[in-house]
C-alpha cells in the first residue's frame, strides 16, 4: 500500500480514527510523518503519536505520573540509552533495554494490549492442547497463592487437578 500523502513510498503507518461512529483509516509513509512532525493527519490541531508514547511511558507501576528523578538513573548498560530517551523516541536503542527498563514495561504492555502474555489464535488441531497448558499455568499460580496463604487443603485439590490435566497432555 502507497502512502496517501506522498503516493511514491510504501505506507509504514497505518491509523484508523472512529469519530461518532465513522471509521476512517490513514496509510503514510515514514518520511510524510516527519515531515508533518508525526502528526496524524484528519485531527483537529494535530496529535503527536511521540506525545502519546510519552503519555504512556509516563505512568509508573502505580499507575501515578512517573517522576524525573524515578528514571532519571534508568539506563541500559549495553548500548546507554536512557528511559527518558526512550519515552521521546518511543523505540529501544538495543535489545538489552527490554531487560534494563522491564519493570516500566509490563504496566504499559498491560495498558496498551490488555495483557503481558500473546493471547492470540490457536489453531482448532491443536487447540485443546494449548488450552490445557493454559489451564495448568493458571492452576499452577492459584496453587502458588494457596501455599503463601498456607491454604493447604485447597492447595492439595488444585495439585491433584494439575496432575490430572498433566496426565490427559501426555496421553495425547
Amino acid at each position: 500500500m502507497l502512502c496517501q500523502e506522498c503516493g511514491k513510498r510504501p505506507a509504514s503507518l497505518h491509523f484508523t480514527k472512529i469519530v461518532n461512529g465513522e471509521k476512517t483509516e490513514f496509510h503514510i509513509c515514514e518520511a510524510c510523518a516527519r515531515e508533518k512532525g508525526e502528526m496524524i493527519p484528519g485531527t483537529s490541531g494535530g496529535f503527536s503519536i511521540h506525545s502519546l508514547l510519552s503519555g504512556l511511558l509516563d505512568i509508573g507501576p502505580s499507575g501515578k505520573q512517573v517522576t524525573s528523578k524515578n528514571t532519571e538513573n534508568l539506563q541500559c548498560k549495553e548500548c546507554g540509552m536512557t528511559y527518558s530517551q526512550f519515552s521521546k523516541v518511543g523505540r529501544f536503542g538495543c535489545s538489552s533495554c527490554y531487560k534494563y527498563f522491564n519493570d516500566r514495561l509490563d504496566p504499559l504492555f498491560k495498558r496498551v494490549h490488555g495483557n503481558t502474555t500473546h493471547m492470540g489464535k490457536v489453531p482448532v488441531r491443536i487447540g485443546s492442547h494449548i488450552q490445557t497448558k493454559r489451564k495448568i499455568d493458571e492452576l499452577r499460580q492459584q496453587l502458588q497463592m494457596m501455599i503463601v496463604q498456607e491454604e493447604f487443603e485447597t492447595a492439595a485439590k488444585l495439585r491433584d487437578q494439575i496432575r490430572e490435566l498433566e496426565k490427559e497432555i501426555s496421553s495425547e
